[in-house]
């Protein structure tokens, strides 16, 4: 692939990405305890209704509506707790009945306590209540057979908690993509080794492991590759082997050093280079043997960019998730800029919420080697190519948190 191939935008890259993958078809059986983030393989439906039987709202009496027309005062001819079997209610009496115990057979009403008194095993109805009142009816919020689970949607703490609270302990899903990483660079050293001169930490693995995993992900490899390309070919070829997707970490831009994006291109098949966005202008993707590759660049603030807003979609379709996208809001300029850029721009923002709207102000080191910069922002805020902004301006924002 040329280097002086056109630019792509960042909806091409997308778009010719994800068509170049397809759902990985191998399905398992997991606990819902091992389920958190993986994506149903199957529509689920429920097999009881919930609640299962009608129960009390509150603490009170369950007692029959008709029977207060008669007297307020009524004979207590049971105690019924949470957990139990409940006799049919007596015609003419009232059960005493607590918070998410069965309303007895024949019971059409509960009244709270506070509505009550109570004195030598008789109860008056202080404040009449109206029938069917603080009663939850048997699948009022699922009923037997509906639909609590689509094909393709990923399972996060509430869809778990919905497929518990109809018995359903074991879940269809689809099979985790397995990612190798692998990091490129001599100067690179591991945490808690002696720095040298012209020696960084390697921080970029830590990220971007760390960003897989919130995902749901597999990282089955983790290794750092010398920079020569045979190295690097052979480091590719390992990975290959082990994993379905291989991501990189730096050599995929044009200096004598930058061995990855060679390495590709001779071995395997390198299918879009080099994107008109900022930061992560050196993203790659492609193929290596039976193994989705891609390469992101070795700043670290721009291998989380082109992790989030294209291998994070990648993973997500690999994994069977029918929705893949980043969601966004349009939020309020709380700045000024007259700099343009021939790129799309993804500004590190923090985010404030005012009585008028939401408003994002810009970090102030905008370079792609600041790290701390995403820590001590909300998200991303972006600016088309070639435009000015002015405080007031609506921009597109990317929230951190609406997808970790």
């Amino acid at each position: 692939m040329s280097s002086r191939a056109a630019l792509l935008s960042l909806e091409q890259a997308r778009r010719q990405l994800l068509a170049s993958i397809a759902p990985l078809t191998d399905t398992e059986m997991v606990s819902l305890a091992s389920a958190l983030d993986r994506v149903a393989a199957a529509d689920i439906a429920a097999s009881i209704p919930v609640p299962p039987w009608d129960n009390a709202a509150m603490d009170g009496y369950a007692l029959r509506r008709a029977d207060l027309e008669q007297t307020p005062t009524l004979p207590v001819s049971q105690r019924v707790a949470a957990g139990m079997q409940p006799d049919p209610l007596q015609p003419g009496t009232a059960a005493r009945i607590f918070t998410g115990a069965p309303v007895p057979d024949h019971a059409d009403t509960v009244v709270m306590q506070e509505n009550c008194e109570q004195q030598n095993g008789q109860v008056t109805v202080v404040q009449l209540p109206e029938r069917g009142e603080n009663i939850r009816r048997q699948g009022s919020d699922i009923s037997a057979g509906s639909k609590l689970i689509e094909k393709g949607q990923r399972l996060g703490p509430f869809q778990l908690g919905l497929l518990a609270s109809t018995g359903i302990d074991q879940v269809p899903v689809v099979a985790k993509p397995k990612v190798a990483l692998l990091m490129t660079g001599d100067e690179l050293v591991e945490p808690g080794l002696t720095l040298t001169p012209g020696k960084i930490f390697n921080s970029n693995q830590y990220v971007i492991q760390a960003l897989c995993q919130r995902m749901g992900i597999d990282v089955v490899a983790s290794d750092h590759v010398v920079d020569s390309l045979d190295a690097t070919v052979s480091a590719l070829s390992q990975a290959a082997e082990k994993a379905n997707v291989i991501i990189t970490m730096g050599g995929v831009s044009a200096g004598e050093e930058d061995h990855v994006k060679d390495a590709v291109s001779r071995e395997g098949e390198l299918l879009l280079w080099k994107l008109a966005i900022k930061p992560g202008k050196p993203f790659a993707f492609g193929r290596f043997a039976d193994s989705h590759f891609f390469g992101l660049p070795g700043n670290p603030v721009s291998a989380v960019v082109t992790l989030l807003l294209l291998v994070r979609p990648a993973l997500l379709k690999l994994m069977g998730a029918a929705e893949t996208d980043w969601p966004e809001r349009w939020v309020e300029a709380g700045f000024s800029r007259d700099q343009v850029s021939d790129r799309e721009e993804y500004l590190r923002v923090s985010l404030k919420s005012t009585p008028e709207g939401d408003v994002v102000q810009p970090f102030s080191r905008q370079s792609s080697g600041v790290l701390s910069s995403l820590g001590q922002s909300d998200g991303l805020a972006v600016i088309p190519k070639g435009n000015k902004v002015k405080k007031g301006d609506r921009l597109r924002f990317l929230a951190f948190n609406a997808i970790f």
